[in-house]
């Protein structure tokens, strides 16, 4: 049965045994786990890092950013967790799905550091930060 809804439970470590319905938490290995909102029960991890996901909890609702793309399961769900509550997404085309995780892969290389060269040689223009203009040249135009 499809999950419209969590609950959350913030935890240490994540349990074995997941329950139907329940987003667990830890803040401690800055992870979060739940089983599969289309019903599969697939264990579903989702690593809090800057270049994965985020997490915002306003007091009473969990709310992960970006959407989870289980395109490596069998129902290959798609779907956003937002205040608690599942919203459903569109599928993706494999090139979609091929493209989305060249671009995480890239993405992490370039924030943590790893094979700098290479990421330069894919994207130049975003391994330097722009030149800032003298503070004169800022009040004068031309």
């Amino acid at each position: 049965m499809k999950q419209e809804s969590f609950k959350h439970q913030f935890v240490e470590f994540i349990p074995e045994e997941l329950q139907d319905g329940m987003i667990y938490v830890s803040m401690r290995f800055a992870t979060v786990a739940h089983l599969c909102s289309c019903g599969c029960r697939t264990k579903v991890v989702t690593p809090l890092k800057p270049t994965d996901w985020k997490l915002t909890f306003d007091g009473k609702t969990i709310t992960l950013d970006p959407s989870i793309g289980n395109w490596s399961f069998p129902c290959r769900s798609h779907y956003w967790i937002r205040n608690s509550r599942v919203q459903w997404a569109a599928d993706w085309s494999q090139s979609r799905i091929d493209a989305n995780r060249a671009h995480g892969r890239w993405a992490k290389q370039k924030y943590f550091g790893a094979d700098a060269a290479g990421a330069a040689a894919q994207h130049p223009e975003q391994q330097k930060p722009p030149e800032k203009a003298a503070w004169w040249k800022q009040l004068w135009p031309w």
